[in-house]
């Protein structure tokens, strides 16, 4: 729920024509009469969804009706496509001209006059679902979505004038004032200013976003049946402890900025710039381990505990409250296009040994990377619009919405010239391998047009690939168990320990884990179709049932019983291992051979191999390889490996394996690996010191080579270096190769960006500082002036702080703070500071109480003038 507290049900301000047409009248109406009529607008709900239904789209329904026309061959696939064409969707306003409409379309008016009918004809109240996105210098990051207003003083002076002042009027008009309008405010834009603040064109943007996201909540806000909600990306990319919680910060932070402060914004939406699953069935818990490894380590998952759009919601509606927000603010999950079905949707449960194996084989969302965000092959339409679903009760959900309209494009698979700011962003691009996503195929749609453009191909995918199967049951409403587990066995016990296995269950969405009872006694729960019930007592007889289960809390009727009992505690171990196999030599060397093997079995434990050469033990291990050493050059041998348990039962040799060591005349032909931890030591103007960590070599390091991009600046034969004759206040890449007596030469050592320390200004200096305080923030603005005759190439600013203020996030340079001392250095697009010119940057701040400016200011080591 989305509850606030209830606003004034009067309206804001009267509109300006009404008001000259009826002044004169108005003198003469009683005040009675003017407190009934004020008082007509609606109240301001808790959750705007729950009792309504949402706007459907005529623009967007004519386009599915008529590729649901095309598709004369496939009959089942058109019912489905006229199914989807009677869901409400959101209208995106994505820029200026958008408001009165373009070639791309009708304009708001247009909308909101059919909402009304709309509304009419339902004869209950209505959620129209309007996008806010327009901010200067939109989505600094993804290129496929850039938008028309430069991140500029004139940028966000348009945004304010041309952009959100006319749609706030129209909205504001009494003739729509019954209609609930959800604002979703500007996809992608705060969230960039987490996790991608070190790209220019984010550090560029990000006072912009603030400011226009501020002015956005506020203007929208004061229209009483106006609801607002802030995108909060995905669980693929704020997931993270270390991405979600700055969030919520951040949202917090603007939120106190604005005239309402938290009340200004009645809840927050996800996955509109994604496509990420709403439940994983299958993976409904991130801790579990496979061999040790928590599932959430695998490559696909990355460390992120939030899985799916449920947890994410969950996740972030904590943190949340705890920066601040109400214990009520709702959330709304896009579900337009991440339903993820089609044939290769895993349905039960796949049990393997390796964690990547495991999470690869069980996931629904097929791509193969969660930062695949642009039109992904395999993506289908997930839920279908819903107020108020029921059964996730820790996620606060408002609503399952469609704010992204499926069919319409993410961006355009190659450059299309336009007139929108939109470029062509490779993410996009079907062809290009992307470092972003561990070096692979982006997995895009070919043939995309530009970002919001009608896009049938991709719409046929989303309806074939639809989860649920459109006209089929909605896995929210599933009532129906899985089927009884059978073939229930017991395995060979222990005195305190009996190991069960059985036949996997079957259920009509998926079978998410089992039961294992004793007796009518739960003992534990297993994901797999194998649980080991341990904590028994010796020499008795125990009966085992299990039961499967769904992720809607079906549970199956129990298996057939299977008895077992446990040995006494006096058994004596005579079984020996399984024979080794797979005894394999690998690359010999003069005087070794590398072994490895597969592992035995046991009755109840592999202790450990012995290793032969010939009849002759050579060594022990206890894992599945060993290394033979101390041998002749040019000689042949024979091993072989038996395995041994705890009880000293040791199994037959393995398949012996003939390896003949290399002789003394090798030829060196192996590089050295690549050096390690490059790291830069205290710069002059002119020189920057390098270090880094020793390369290893088969035969021996004989030195190394220092390089500035591709320029090879000396050689050393130890692990340090200084490159000198170097230019002031310029940033470079140096990189190490390391190189033997062969000749032989590394690979490249990570690249290292390091700065030479700038020039002085010879002529002077002067800051003007600023700042606005709330509660224990405040926000401050601070212009800097090179006073002197030459531009500076890179600068640093130097202050204090005189009571104990923290600096909590900056912008336009990169901000540092030890003790009160704070430094302020140069972004990477404002590097050059030219003579007579400034540079406005800023920061937000904390403090207790006391909020003094501070009184002396450095440039470049030089004392400036405060203005």
């Amino acid at each position: 729920m989305s509850t606030h507290g209830k606003r004034a049900t009067v309206r804001r301000r009267l509109r300006a024509a009404a008001t000259v047409a009826t002044a004169t009248a108005l003198a003469a109406v009683p005040l009675t009469t003017l407190a009934t009529s004020a008082s007509a607008a609606p109240t301001h709900v808790d959750n705007p969804y729950s009792g309504a239904v949402q706007y459907v789209n005529p623009t967007w329904s004519a386009s599915v009706t008529a590729a649901a026309g095309r598709q004369s061959a496939d009959p089942t696939l058109a019912a489905k496509m006229r199914t989807v064409a009677g869901q409400p969707t959101a209208v995106w306003m994505d820029r200026i001209s958008a408001i009165t409409g373009n070639a791309d379309g009708n304009g708001l008016k247009f909308h909101l006059d059919n909402a009304v009918a709309q509304q009419q004809a339902a004869g209950k109240p209505l959620v129209f679902n309007l996008v806010i996105y327009d901010l200067p210098g939109r989505d600094c990051f993804a290129l496929a979505s850039n938008g028309e207003l430069p991140a500029t003083d004139a940028g966000l002076a348009r945004y304010k004038t041309e952009y959100i002042d006319p749609i706030a009027d129209l909205l504001d008009n009494p003739e729509y004032e019954n209609i609930r309008i959800a604002a979703t405010i500007e996809p992608d834009s705060l969230p960039n200013l987490v996790t991608n603040i070190s790209e220019p064109a984010c550090q560029q943007a990000a006072p912009y976003y603030r400011q226009g996201v501020k002015y956005a909540l506020d203007k929208l806000h004061a229209i009483p049946n106006v609801y607002n909600y802030i995108d909060i990306g995905h669980s693929g990319w704020l997931g993270w402890d270390s991405n979600a919680g700055p969030s919520a910060t951040l949202f917090a932070e603007v939120a106190k900025t604005t005239t309402a402060g938290f009340a200004s914004i009645d809840g927050f939406v996800s996955d509109v710039a994604n496509t990420t699953p709403l439940e994983e069935p299958l993976l409904t818990d991130s801790s579990l381990t496979i061999n040790n490894n928590p599932i959430r380590s695998s490559k696909f998952y990355e460390w992120n505990f939030d899985f799916d759009e449920i947890d994410y919601t969950a996740h972030m509606h904590r943190l949340l409250v705890a920066a601040g927000f109400p214990s009520t603010i709702g959330m709304l999950i896009d579900t337009s296009r991440n339903g993820w079905g089609g044939p290769n949707r895993p349905t039960t449960l796949t049990a393997a040994t390796d964690v990547n194996a495991y999470v690869d084989a069980n996931r629904v969302d097929r791509r193969a990377h969660r930062g695949a965000w642009c039109n992904p092959l395999g993506a289908g339409i997930g839920r279908f619009p819903e107020a108020s679903p029921s059964g996730y009760a820790s996620s606060h959900l408002d609503a399952f919405v469609w704010i992204k309209p499926p069919g319409e494009s993410d961006g355009a698979s190659t450059e299309i010239p336009n007139d929108q700011g939109k470029r062509f962003d490779r993410m996009c691009d079907p062809t290009f391998v992307s470092p972003k996503l561990n070096n692979q195929l982006t997995g895009a749609t070919p043939n995309a047009p530009l970002a919001g453009q009608w896009f049938e191909e991709q719409f046929v995918t989303l309806v074939k690939n639809a989860y649920p199967v459109i006209g089929q049951t909605d896995p929210g409403n599933d009532t129906q168990a899985p089927t009884a587990p059978t073939g229930l066995t017991a395995g060979t016990t222990t005195s305190t320990s009996v190991p069960l296995s059985w036949t996997a269950s079957t259920d009509n969405v998926a079978v998410t884990g089992y039961d294992v009872y004793r007796g009518t006694t739960l003992v534990g729960t297993s994901t797999t179709t194998s649980y080991t019930v341990t904590g028994l007592t010796p020499a008795t007889a125990y009966s085992f049932t299990v039961r499967a289960k769904d992720a809607a809390g079906n549970v199956s009727s129990a298996s057939a019983a299977v008895a077992a009992t446990t040995q006494s505690g006096t058994v004596t171990d005579t079984q020996a291992p399984s024979v080794p196999s797979g005894l394999t030599a690998g690359t010999t060397t003069t005087t070794s051979v590398p072994l490895s093997w597969t592992a035995s079995t046991d009755n109840v434990g592999v202790a450990g191999y012995e290793i032969l050469r010939g009849s002759t033990v050579v060594g022990t291990s206890t894992t599945t390889s060993y290394t033979v050493t101390g041998l002749t050059a040019g000689t042949t041998y024979s091993f072989s490996v038996r395995a041994k348990d705890a009880a000293g039962n040791t199994s037959a040799a393995s398949t012996a394996v003939s390896a003949t060591t290399k002789t003394d005349t090798v030829v060196d032909t192996q590089a050295p690996t690549a050096p390690t931890g490059l790291a830069a030591g205290a710069a002059t103007s002119t020189t920057i010191p390098l270090t880094w960590a020793a390369s290893t070599d088969n035969v021996g390091v004989t030195g190394y080579d220092v390089y500035s991009g591709t320029t090879l600046l000396g050689t050393t034969a130890t692990t340090s270096y200084t490159a000198s004759g170097l230019t002031a206040g310029t940033t470079y890449s140096f990189t190490v190769k390391a190189k033997d007596a062969a000749g032989n030469v590394s690979t490249s050592s990570a690249a290292l960006s390091a700065s030479t320390l700038p020039s002085n200004p010879t002529g002077g200096c002067t800051v003007k500082y600023t700042a606005s305080s709330w509660n224990n923030g405040f926000t401050a603005s601070v212009r800097v002036t090179n006073d002197s005759s030459s531009a500076l190439n890179g600068w640093t600013l130097g202050f204090s702080f005189a009571n104990g203020q923290k600096v909590t996030q900056g912008w336009s340079a990169d901000w540092s703070q030890s003790g009160s001392a704070v430094t302020a250095k140069n972004a990477a697009w404002n590097t050059t500071l030219a003579a007579k010119s400034s540079v406005d940057i800023g920061f937000n701040g904390s403090h207790s109480g006391t909020n003094n400016a501070p009184t002396a200011f450095t440039l470049n080591g030089v004392t400036c003038t405060v203005a």
